[in-house]
């Protein structure tokens, strides 16, 4: 029975070039396991404690506090602990933390444990870490690639730009994972062409989109819409469109504020009628606040026979909001996101609660991430519909998508 021989967390740097932490667990049976932890910029108000130091050092976004935590608390009670059972060191973790929301250890530091003992378990059974997810926590074998979706242009938190909408979305509709992947490389590098030509800044946002400065989301509709058409697709047969709105950013205490324009919920589930009836749109993702559960029930009413309805914000991947959710019977999408929540014990039963209700699921990275490509193995594990992992740029980002071409041919010499 493997135990946990050595536990040891340092501070690194995520892709925006602020700290976060990284662990490595060796197993007695000589098995090691490594995580890297990502980190948000447009975050729910109700998810798990991100610990961070405060005053001036990294401005106050260090986390030598949360690797303390680690190496000191964490540590001792797990030196010798049984590692076999998926379940037993995360349930030590919110044991030892004790608090609803990870507030004592920090979310981020129990997230760098469990991770890191799920690879060292992984390893321990000689298992790809899909595979071993998969038996460990009894989902399917049946392996499925999810489709990708690309984040091409940036808005909202994730960019210097006036757009209120945070993400616009490619989703390619391939059958095989690495005829989406090349389809949405060829998109992405049609759509800097046409932005270059005319005029529009290149730069990038935190996720690898585009951030040019448009004046409103239709404008970034139909520049998708024209990238598509010259990289050779037809949007709404090769590929769909997808909106994170991230209406939580501009949330005032009565209304939106979007594009300059003050909305009701009402309004704003209006606005997106049109924009589905004019565009290819199939998802949208936080499209009111995280709070608004009458909104959401409305917008959930009106549209969720048309188009995915995700919540974000609104569940925060926790299993009590996600309750909530369906009681109220809002959404009929999950995002999922393990730092949201600080255990991959716990993002499992979200997961597997969300798919006994009919739910889509899809697993998602965060707009500071690190090499790691955990949630690549996790999404084919579950069999999530889908993954987002940002645009086919930056090495953050494409790590995610080079891991699951790796699995594609792995699958695909199996069977």
């Amino acid at each position: 029975m493997p135990k946990v021989k050595y536990l040891k967390a340092r501070e690194i740097l995520d892709s925006r070039g602020n700290p976060t932490i990284e662990t490595r667990v060796e197993l007695s049976s000589g098995a090691v396991g490594l995580s890297q932890v990502p980190s948000g910029a447009s975050t729910g108000r109700h998810e798990a404690w991100e610990l961070r130091d405060g005053g001036k050092r990294y401005l106050g976004q260090g986390v030598l506090k949360a690797v303390a935590n680690v190496n000191e608390k964490i540590a001792r009670k797990l030196y010798g602990a049984d590692c076999q059972d998926p379940d037993n060191i995360d349930r030590l973790l919110i044991e030892i933390d004790a608090t609803p929301n990870k507030k004592s250890l920090g979310a981020n530091a129990i997230l760098s444990v469990s991770l890191a003992c799920a690879r060292a378990r992984a390893a321990a059974e000689n298992l790809p870490l899909y595979k071993y997810l998969a038996r460990a926590y009894k989902f399917t074998n049946d392996y499925g690639l999810p489709r990708p979706m690309f984040n091409i242009i940036n808005g909202g938190r994730h960019a210097d730009n006036n757009l209120s909408i945070q993400e616009f979305m490619i989703v390619p509709r391939a059958k095989k994972f690495r005829e989406n992947l090349r389809r949405g490389v060829e998109i992405y590098h049609a759509l800097h062409a046409i932005l270059k030509q005319k005029k529009f800044s290149t730069g990038l946002g935190d996720e690898g989109g585009f951030a040019p400065a448009f004046k409103t989301s239709e404008e970034a509709l139909q520049f998708i819409l024209l990238a598509a058409k010259q990289a050779g697709f037809l949007a709404g047969k090769d590929l769909e469109l997808a909106l994170d709105v991230a209406a939580s950013e501009f949330k005032q205490k009565n209304n939106y504020r979007y594009e300059g324009r003050n909305y009701s919920a009402r309004q704003l589930v209006a606005l997106y009628q049109k924009l589905i009836a004019q565009y290819p749109i199939f998802s949208i993702e936080d499209g009111l606040g995280e709070d608004d559960w009458s909104g959401w029930q409305e917008f959930t009413k009106e549209l969720s026979a048309q188009v995915m309805l995700v919540g974000d914000d609104l569940f925060v991947t926790n299993p009590q909001r996600l309750q909530i959710g369906l009681e109220k019977k809002v959404a009929n999408a999950i995002l999922i996101k393990l730092n949201q929540i600080g255990t991959l014990l716990e993002t499992v039963e979200v997961i597997k609660t969300a798919q006994q209700n009919n739910y889509h699921i899809i697993i998602s990275h965060r707009s500071g991430e690190t090499g790691d490509d955990f949630i690549a193995d996790l999404a084919v594990a579950c069999q999530a519909e889908f993954i987002k992992s940002g645009a086919p740029a930056r090495f953050e980002r494409v790590a995610k998508y080079n891991r699951l071409l790796a699995i594609e041919s792995e699958l695909a010499e199996l069977y």
